[in-house]
């Protein structure tokens, strides 16, 4: 009979939030759809499509419009299917079975899975007590240890915390290994490293086009690095990892820059509300919670019993992620933010009593 490897025999699918809640702050998506005209250039396009045949398999047109869009050069762009991919390839391809590799907790929790599934050396480096990054000690570690990659994401998911460049210069500069810089969330930031990724010869910065773009439901992601570093990617993803329909749309979402940037500006107007309110609610019932934000999508809550909180919520229909012990709320519509404020209060109120 045959049986599954130690590896994955216990490893269960990943299970997102179904439709049992009516309100969905948990997945760090745009609450905002792709504009209407936008779509009507892409389904004249997609009459054009050739459904038989398979996709440009340098995506060269989502990267041309990436390029423009972030004035970087097209030779150093690589297109992934999401970004998750991109780090699977990463993981694959640029490490070899037992080598060491160090994540920055907490972080995103697909860096660490990846190295389980590639049977790596996992080099766990906490973080201080307010999420930010002890340099030195990072760079101690990862150089004693023998680190052949370095990743993390800045600003991070699920802290919100961004280093600042200068930062990020001299962790890249003092290390030995390969880093892989996740900028998912920095078009929310100021703190990119995009400007100067020629600078290093290992870094590897990604971003994607989930969480600032509206895009989540296509999978497009991109790696950004110097010559031979994004010539080796191209030459281990798989041929043709990104299909045509993701990137016709992608390619004409990036080039409205004018609508993108509109778009970033209410997702930033909904994300402020949404801390400035939570800060007024934490006046109220000090020392009930901590919160964190102002670089990233979301907020995040540090507090006693988190579950608790996370459960009353997903009571009232309202989904939001509880992971590495914390709350993280991504903001939304107007009416989305403030009936999970209410609840939020509410739940202090009960919590008090």
């Amino acid at each position: 009979m045959y049986r599954l490897n130690d590896k994955i025999k216990d490893l269960k699918p990943y299970d997102p939030v179904g439709e049992r809640y009516r309100i969905h702050l948990d997945a760090n998506e745009s609450f905002l759809p792709i504009p209407a005209e936008v779509l009507e250039e892409v389904k004249a396009d997609l009459d054009k499509l050739e459904f038989n045949r398979y996709p440009d398999p340098l995506a060269k047109e989502a990267c041309e419009a990436f390029s423009g869009y972030y004035g970087v050069p097209v030779r150093n762009v690589v297109a992934g299917n999401g970004s998750d991919e991109l780090i699977t390839v990463i993981f694959t391809a640029f490490l070899q079975k037992g080598d060491a590799f160090a994540t920055l907790e907490p972080d995103f929790s697909m860096y660490a899975f990846n190295g389980f599934l590639q049977e790596m050396r996992h080099v766990v480096i906490g973080k201080k007590e307010d999420f930010t990054l002890d340099i030195d000690r990072v760079i101690e570690t990862c150089n004693n240890e023998g680190v052949k990659l370095l990743i993390f994401s800045n600003p991070c998911n699920p802290t919100s915390v961004v280093q600042s460049r200068e930062e990020m210069r001299k962790l890249i500069r003092g290390v030995d290994a390969l880093v892989i810089l996740d900028e998912a969330y920095m078009d929310f930031g100021a703190e990119s490293l995009l400007k100067e990724f020629m600078d290093y010869d290992n870094l590897i910065l990604l971003r994607t086009c989930s969480k600032a773009f509206g895009m989540a439901a296509l999978r497009l992601g991109f790696a950004v690095a110097n010559d031979m570093l994004a010539g080796a990617l191209r030459a281990v993803k798989s041929p043709y990892n990104v299909n045509s329909v993701t990137q016709k749309i992608g390619a004409a979402v990036l080039r409205r820059k004018e609508e993108l940037q509109k778009a970033l500006a209410e997702i930033l107007n909904s994300r402020n509300f949404l801390l400035e309110q939570i800060k007024q609610i934490g006046g109220e019932f000090p020392n009930c919670f901590t919160v964190f934000g102002g670089s990233t999508n979301f907020v995040t809550l540090v507090l006693e019993e988190p579950e608790r909180l996370y459960q009353y919520l997903g009571e009232q229909g309202i989904s939001v992620r509880f992971t590495s012990g914390l709350i993280r709320v991504t903001c939304g519509t107007e009416e989305e933010n403030r009936e999970f404020l209410q609840v939020l209060l509410n739940y202090l109120k009960e919590k008090g009593e």
